[in-house]
């Protein structure tokens, strides 16, 4: 069953980062201290097989959206620019 924790204290530097990283992925402050700590203190390798099954599920998550090869490729070329 999940815990709940209070941190007091943290270093303005800390809380700004942290909120910062939050928006940059989509997320609450709580869901990226979850994830920052589950980095920090369970780091694991993925199989290979893994990682696939992680991406498809991934691609799957974004639903109908269907990206094209010519798409990508121009995307990447407007970045770069």
């Amino acid at each position: 069953m999940p815990t709940t924790l209070t941190l007091k204290n943290i270093p303005d530097e800390v809380y700004e980062r942290l909120k910062a990283a939050a928006a940059q992925h989509r997320r609450s402050l709580n869901s990226e201290a979850i994830v920052c700590l589950e980095t920090a203190l369970m780091p694991y390798k993925l199989t290979p097989a893994q990682r696939l099954a992680r991406a498809r599920e991934l691609r799957a998550s974004l639903g109908p959206v269907k990206f094209k090869a010519r798409d990508i490729d121009m995307l990447k070329r407007e970045g770069r620019s």
